[in-house]
């Protein structure tokens, strides 16, 4: 068995060192890699790479003594003019002599008028579309789509869908499509249902799932699955894989949810086990990194401005009403920024990622205190991760988390409702409050007609992927879908950018100061620098060890949703 592995290229001063020795030798001859490197399960063949060409290699390179396991399945191919290809793993990579089979979608009726049947090898996307007249190429990933050859035949899959994490519009949707994309398009008859997450790997017995039992569960909020945060155990899953026989593994959730699949894939390589894994990005707060958005992002905005039309009404209907609408955003204020936004009728956005305080001069009392005085009303529209800095220093917090590893959120509505409340009855004014909490009702509805176009495209990527022997994230990148590395997806989070326009038209739209000091500004533009900045390693190699060698100079490999 054998793995693409990298050489990596010399630092300045040790390759001007080797061109004054030896003149006539080639420099790329030699590796790099540390000489008591662990022994690997495979021969490893090697890819030259450019130092310029991808911001991470000096530091994977570095990194490499302390997770080279993990280096092994990073793919990475140069061309020309610095074109970089992040690739995904593939049976062949430890499979070589696998057989292949004729793509069932070439005799596919439905199919006989695309003009393409297949996706060529080469066809990539980049991950930059916007450039400047002499920038690199930069990082470009697999193109998804149907492969003329597939290394599974039809009779010989045996598929299993799982669900994990929160609730999010358009799981069942995702489950349906798979099972009858799997059906329709490659023949395939034996699709199973793993319930309650991953736990149900080890504890609960298969569904059946067939195009008749899933024909209009689209039209249903939450999985019928069933769904649970934790419970993995990589080699219990496996196992329990391995036993029953399963080929193609279907991972639907956020990027908790896509480290456990990129771990059972190491595993199922380790084992030399010919299993596909795909994983389609869920999160209903938009943060995976990489993809332009999540499925059921749509559906949680719209559905956001019912609640914020209520708020509204209420603030409207009462002398100095305020209407206070808390949204989803552990982390990333993404919903929360799009549906105030939409709405219009918002008077201020808090976001975490855009810090505020609430007393003194210029702060978020003092502003509600004038917006009152000069509209009679206001609505506020605030994530659930904002202001945790706050509740923090007022209340005694205990550092408790969920069976995902996330931390457990004050309420931050609740909160700001009494401390608004507190401050009116001080200046002796009269107000009134009402607070809106819609996150259940957002995330067990069922999906919108966009979100479940974009469901079945992920799905039938994901299938055509898993058919071909990737085994990787499914999502779309720059408007195209593409097969993405699992280290990547979950190397880093999607965040608001508040040093984009995007936040800008925000703070137009809504008129409300930014409630940033000049201290402030300055951290987020370092903040973004430094993310641009930073190599997108895998999971278990160490950003801190590898940071003593990046070179900060080199060109931004890791851009995701911002805009330029």
């Amino acid at each position: 068995m054998e793995s693409s592995h990298i050489i990596l290229p010399p630092d300045d001063d040790e390759e001007e060192q080797r061109r004054r020795e030896e003149e006539d030798e080639d420099p790329w001859a030699r590796s790099v890699l540390p000489p008591a490197a662990p022994e690997l399960p495979f021969s490893a063949s090697c890819v030259r790479i450019s130092r310029d060409s991808y911001p991470n290699l000096r530091a994977l390179r570095n990194a490499s003594s302390v997770s080279l396991a993990d280096a092994a399945y990073v793919k990475i191919s140069e061309g020309d003019f610095g074109y970089v290809l992040d690739d995904v793993p593939h049976l062949a990579d430890y499979l070589p002599d696998a057989p292949t089979y004729p793509n069932p979608l070439q005799d596919h009726p439905a199919y006989s008028t695309v003009r393409q049947y297949f996706v060529n090898e080469d066809d990539n996307v980049p991950q930059k579309v916007v450039v400047q007249k002499n920038s690199r190429r930069g990082i470009h990933f697999r193109c998804a789509g149907p492969r003329q050859r597939v290394y599974f035949g039809s009779d010989e899959v045996k598929a299993c869908i799982v669900t994990c994490g929160g609730l999010c519009p358009g799981l069942n949707t995702v489950i349906r499509e798979l099972v009858c994309g799997l059906s329709h398009m490659y023949n395939v008859n034996k699709i199973y249902g793993i319930q309650n997450g991953y736990k149900g790997f080890y504890s609960s017995n298969y569904l059946t799932l067939t195009p008749k039992s899933v024909n209009d569960i689209h039209k249903r909020g939450g999985t019928i699955l069933g769904t649970s945060r934790g419970g993995h155990d990589t080699k219990k899953i496996v196992d329990n894989i391995q036993d029953r026989g399963i080929n193609q593994v279907y991972i639907i959730g956020g990027d908790g949810t896509q480290k456990g699949a990129y771990e059972i894939c190491k595993e199922i390589r380790k084992r030399g086990l010919k299993v596909s894994v795909a994983g389609i990005p869920k999160t209903i707060d938009n943060d995976i990194a990489i993809i332009d958005k999540s499925f059921g992002f749509d559906t949680a905005v719209e559905e956001a401005q019912r609640a914020i039309n209520s708020a509204h009404v209420e603030a409207c209907s009462a002398e100095n009403g305020i209407g206070l609408v808390k949204l989803m955003g552990r982390y990333s204020g993404f919903i929360a920024m799009y549906a105030t936004l939409a709405s219009r009728d918002v008077d201020c956005c808090l976001i975490p990622e855009s810090p505020f305080y609430m007393d003194g001069e210029g702060g978020l009392l003092q502003y509600i205190e004038k917006r009152l005085k000069e509209s009679k009303h206001m609505v506020i529209v605030v994530a659930e991760g904002a202001g945790q800095d706050l509740i923090a220093k007022s209340l005694a917090t205990s550092e408790q988390q969920d069976a995902s590893g996330n931390k457990l959120l004050l309420d931050i509505g609740l909160w700001l409702t009494h401390k608004i409340k507190d401050y009116f009855k001080i200046k002796k004014m009269e107000m009134t409050i009402k607070y809106i909490d819609p996150t259940y009702m957002i995330r067990a509805i069922p999906s919108n007609a966009s979100d479940n176009v974009y469901c079945t495209l992920l799905s039938h990527s994901a299938i055509h992927g898993a058919m071909a022997g990737y085994s990787c994230t499914v999502g779309i990148v720059n408007g195209r879908h593409a097969y993405i590395p699992f280290y990547r997806v979950t190397s880093t989070r999607n965040k608001v950018k508040i040093t984009d326009r995007m936040w800008a038209r925000l703070l137009s739209s809504t008129n409300q100061p930014s409630f940033l000091s000049p201290k402030d500004i300055d951290e987020a533009k370092e903040t973004d620098d430094r993310m641009a900045n930073r190599p997108p390693l895998p999971t278990g190699i160490s950003h801190h060890h590898a940071a003593s060698s990046f070179d900060q100079t080199a060109s931004s490999s890791s851009s995701t949703n911002g805009e330029t």
